[in-house]
């Protein structure tokens, strides 16, 4: 009977301490400070150590609640391509951006960074042609799309750059057929330069080229044309010059 209460006697005291007790305390989970990730993520990159900010880049992106600094992030990571000297993969992650934060209010500066990266690569009309081509495609697409673009004070006389360095290309490759006589080449190039950029500032140049490649060609009523048109649009160039004595040279073979 005594053995009975005293296992009853223990029983209710367990119960009741395990009633009153506290639950285990679980270890505290930090929370994820994106900001300061950020900060971090941002020396790192003005200590170039690229690959390291980048990692923690991708983390702010997947770990931001907030979605406050995962934009940026992505923004940072192309950033980062372009301080490395990649400028391909810096392209690949600002489209990224785009595609994934169309509206976004710093969507403007990714386009315009697209646009530069290809810009920075006009080196001369003989190499810039293609870095030229795909800078002004990518600056009329920020014209076209972010018409409040931050840029505008920039954009117009980059794309004149842009045409420039294309007209420019344009007119050696034709001077080059017009020194190996291939006039109907040089035809071809000079005629889509004139149609493509109007505002070419060598334009006489061309026209006299235009002038003296139709009448190698045989074709003397395009080569008067075009030769008539340098001395009235350019009277005072010293080519207007060269252009009358093609002309009259001109002439004379016609009374022959």
């Amino acid at each position: 009977m005594i053995l009975i209460r005293v296992l009853f006697i223990m029983t209710a005291l367990l119960f009741v301490f395990g009633c009153s007790g506290k639950a285990p305390v679980k270890p505290a989970v930090n929370e994820f400070n994106a900001e300061a990730s950020f900060e971090k993520a941002d020396k790192l990159i003005q200590d170039k150590d690229y690959e390291a900010a980048r990692k923690l880049l991708l983390e702010i992106k997947n770990r931001d609640l907030t979605k406050k600094y995962a934009p940026i992030a992505q923004l940072r990571i192309a950033d980062s391509y372009v301080k490395e000297g990649e400028p391909d993969l810096a392209v690949a992650e600002y489209r990224k951006f785009l595609d994934i934060y169309p509206d976004h209010r710093h969507a403007s500066y990714a386009q315009y960074q697209i646009a530069m990266v290809y810009f920075n690569q006009i080196e001369s009309p003989e190499r810039g042609y293609g870095g030229a081509a795909k800078a002004l495609s990518e600056f009329e697409k920020l014209k076209k799309d972010f018409p409040r673009n931050p840029y505008k004070d920039v954009i117009e006389l980059r794309i004149e750059k842009c045409r420039n360095t294309m007209a420019d290309y344009e007119f050696l490759v034709g001077e080059y057929y017009m020194k190996n006589g291939s006039y109907h080449a040089a035809i071809g190039r000079l005629e889509t330069l004139l149609q493509k950029f109007p505002d070419y500032k060598k334009m006489e140049n061309v026209l006299l080229d235009l002038g003296i490649a139709y009448k190698k060609s045989g074709d003397a009523e395009k080569a008067e044309m075009y030769l008539n048109r340098l001395i009235e649009n350019y009277p005072n160039s010293r080519l207007a010059a060269d252009a009358k004595k093609e002309l009259s040279s001109l002439k004379k073979a016609a009374k022959k």
